[in-house]
Formats: C-alpha cells, sequence, structure tokens
C-alpha cells in the first residue's frame, strides 16, 4: 500500500503552537492535505497523552484511529475523504554538557504502542517537568535519552530531529557534533534514520558519506493544522508500526521507502547565514569574508544550515549514492494560491479558493503532483495551474530564509502581473 506519513508535529500543549492542532481537526486536515498516516505528537504531556487514550482507538498493529464519535467528516469534501491512522511520536529537547560543550538536541520518538510510551513517560518524568511544554526540556543526554527510549521496548525508534538546525539539533551550528556516532556514541547503530529539516534536502545530505547508511525522512513539525505535509514521506508497504519500522531500517532492502516530500530548502528559516536583527542575510562565503561577524553590528553571524552541511560534507554538491531516494520539492496549494491571488496565505479568500480547489479536484497532494495542468485550468483556474506547473518544474525564485526568517517564495513576477489587464487573467 503507498501512503503519505507526516510523523512529527506537536499538540496544542506546545509552546507557540495552535490551539487548532486537536485529534479531529488533525485527522480532517490529514485528509484534506492526503496524509494517511499521523504522528500524535507530544505523548510525554500527561493532558495530551489523555487524549490520546481518551479519543483513539486501536487499529493496526501499533497504529491507532480517532474514534467514530470524534470524527467532522462531514465538514470533509467527498473528494478527500479517506483513513487516517496515528502513530504514538513526541519531541524531546535535550540540553546538556558534554567535553565542556552545552548541547542542543531535539529528538523524534516514535513508539510501539502505549505501554512502551507509558514506560518512556515514566523515566522521563523523574528527570524533568512533563507538564510544562509538550516538546519537554531536559536536562538529559541525547545518548541517555537513546537508552531510555530503548528500554522501554527494542522496537522503539529515536530519530535525530531537524538535524541541521543551528541552535537546536544533532549536526547543527551550536551542537557542534560532527557525527551521528559522536552524539550518540556506542547506541548509535540503533538510529535508523535521519529527519533533514525545512532548510536542507536530500542532495545537501547526500554530501556526508557517513550519513549513507540513514534513511533520510522529513516531516513537517507543524505547529499548525494547515502546515500539516509541508514535509513528509512515502512509503509502500502494510500500514502497521511493524511495517513502517523496517522500511526505515536502512540495513533492510528500503523498496517499501519510495522518498520524500520536500520544502524548497531556501525557503526554510535557516538556510542562510544572517544576522536577523540587522537585516543581514549572507552566503557561507560572505560569512568567512566577515571573519564571521556581522558587519553592521560586531556580533556572531548565526550560521545556517548550508553553511554547516559545507563544513562537513567530504562530497561535491553533485553527489548522489547509488542508494538515494527520490523526492519532490513543492510548495503549499495556500502558498500557491496566495500567490496567485496576490494576498496572505491566512485571507478568507485563500481559505475559500483553497477548499474550491480540494472539491473540484481532491486532495492536496493530487493537485500539487498528479491532476493534469490542463484539468487544473479547467476545473479553477489558468493562473493556478501555470502556478502549479512552475513549482513542479522548480520554477521558483526564493530569497532565502536565514537566522530564524522564512525564506520568501515568488512563482510570478512583478512584471507579469503588470502585463495582465482587466478582468484577464495573467495568462490565457
Amino acid at each position: 500500500m503507498k501512503f503519505i506519513a507526516d510523523l512529527h508535529i506537536h499538540s496544542p500543549y506546545s509552546r507557540s503552537t495552535s490551539p487548532a492542532m486537536t485529534l479531529p481537526n488533525l485527522h480532517g486536515w490529514a485528509q484534506l492535505k492526503g496524509i494517511n498516516l499521523l504522528g500524535t505528537g507530544d505523548f510525554t504531556h500527561p493532558a495530551w497523552f489523555a487524549e490520546i487514550e481518551k479519543k483513539l482507538t486501536p487499529a493496526e498493529d501499533g497504529l491507532f484511529s480517532l474514534k467514530e464519535s470524534n470524527r467532522k467528516d462531514e465538514e470533509i469534501p467527498a473528494s478527500c475523504r479517506g483513513e487516517v491512522r496515528f502513530m504514538l511520536s513526541a519531541e524531546v529537547s535535550c540540553i546538556y554538557s558534554r567535553d565542556g560543550q552545552t548541547r542542543k538536541v531535539h529528538n523524534l520518538i516514535l513508539a510501539r504502542d502505549l505501554a512502551s510510551a507509558r514506560k518512556i513517560n515514566e523515566a522521563l518524568s523523574g528527570i524533568g517537568n512533563l507538564k510544562s511544554d509538550g516538546r519537554p526540556i531536559l536536562g538529559l543526554d541525547s545518548r541517555d535519552l537513546l537508552q531510555i527510549v530503548l528500554d522501554a521496548s527494542s522496537e522503539n525508534i529515536l530519530i535525530p530531529a531537524h538535524a541541521w538546525t543551528p541552535h537546536f539539533s544533532v549536526l547543527g551550528a551550536f551542537s557542534r557534533f560532527s557525527s551521528i556516532e559522536e552524539c550518540y556514541g556506542d547506541l548509535a547503530s540503533a538510529i535508523p534514520a535521519i529527519e533533514t529539516g525545512l532548510s536542507s534536502d536530500p542532495p545537501m545530505n547526500w554530501r556526508l558519506s557517513n550519513l549513507d547508511r540513514f534513511t533520510l525522512i522529513s516531516n513537517s513539525d507543524a505547529h499548525s493544522p494547515a502546515k500539516l505535509m509541508r514535509e513528509a514521506n512515502i512509503f509502500d508497504t502494510d500500514l502497521s508500526y511493524p511495517a513502517v519500522r523496517e522500511s526505515l531500517r536502512a540495513d533492510r532492502n528500503r523498496k517499501t521507502f519510495l522518498g520524500t516530500i520536500e520544502f524548497f530548502p531556501e525557503e526554510g528559516k535557516y538556510h542562510y547565514d544572517g544576522h536577523r536583527s540587522c537585516g543581514l542575510r549572507s552566503t557561507p562565503e560572505q560569512t568567512r569574508d566577515y571573519n564571521g561577524l556581522c558587519p553592521k553590528c560586531g556580533r556572531k553571524i548565526v550560521v545556517g544550515v548550508l553553511h554547516r552541511v559545507e563544513e562537513l560534507s567530504d562530497r561535491p554538491k553533485d553527489h548522489k549514492p547509488p542508494a538515494a531516494k527520490p523526492f519532490q520539492s513543492l510548495v503549499p496549494l495556500q502558498e500557491i494560491i496566495a500567490e496567485v491571488f496576490n494576498v496572505g496565505v491566512g485571507s478568507k479568500r485563500v481559505q475559500k479558493e483553497y477548499m474550491r480547489t480540494l472539491s473540484a479536484l481532491g486532495n492536496e497532494y493530487t493537485v500539487l503532483t498528479a491532476t493534469p495542468v490542463t484539468g487544473i485550468a479547467q476545473a479553477i483556474s489558468n493562473e493556478l495551474a501555470e502556478a502549479v506547473r512552475r513549482v513542479r518544474e522548480g520554477k521558483v525564485h526564493i530569497d532565502p530564509g536565514y537566522d530564524g526568517e522564512y525564506g520568501k517564495i515568488k512563482i510570478f513576477e512583478p512584471e507579469e502581473r503588470t502585463l495582465a489587464s482587466g478582468q484577464m487573467g495573467l495568462f490565457t
């Protein structure tokens, strides 16, 4: 069975997360997006764990479905309706000192079942306050967290989250680990995959030979429902926890892992170097010319993902390993519609057109990747069809993100809008 999985999200109990991230809403938005398997997020938080136990029911081995009494399927266009399953997931922020240096690493945990999730929670509750945040901050070495996860069940999975972001990741500029093995020590062989994060894509990770043994996965890390599937994974296997786990294991036959759905990495908020408070965006070369200091204020420039990849890489930019998996770089449909209308992505006009498009053509993944451009033009508009075509072909312009500022993507140039007149569309 081919299906899309987004395994790293958050609940309303995480900081800066929308209160709309409820299980019923997640179930509905997963259908709109075309997601079949969704992480629960935040199972370490007691209140969210209680919600999971109350509103989900066991389905396939290790997976859960939303109870019928909590569903809002009548609000979902018939063209998008489908089965959605949940997998127990959580993110833990480990902040600790090793070798005289502060390390800050975020880790994604996938739990085999409720019993093993409870064991993880019991162990972690003795280390820090799990009620304080859906993504708890613990003074715990990442290697020791992995030990706790495996002690709870040998089938549990730990994956380094957004592995390249500067401040909170295993390979980021501030944690300064140079490899997965350096961080997780004698347990590193238990890690099957790494999460590349929004600011990097597979080709950037292919430049490091010591990452070849890991499956490169991507997830949305969504803090609001509309952000689901901005990155995700494509499997072709049984829909069950054991099947997904086996598919992720890089020492096995990975024909069941088909690849990933990606942001354009330049759109991620840490792709380039920079200093946001001074409005400075810089390439790795420019940062080196500046001796790592902002030319406006003299403070340290935040070293971004592209720079960090270049520091650790041992291969040229165009290297592609024999076992490399394919990927698709997409722009979320609501962002495309906002570009067509030249309005904010959160506007009512965008939301209305989004639902009209899904009702006519099917879920978002189908529209972005499979619906013929002519079909989009006939059902919706020439402008949307042209925008989707350009995204599929990678013909977009992006001002890269830096130091916490998302990159700004443009599909149409200003002069193209100027040439459009009256009620006529951009394209005929």
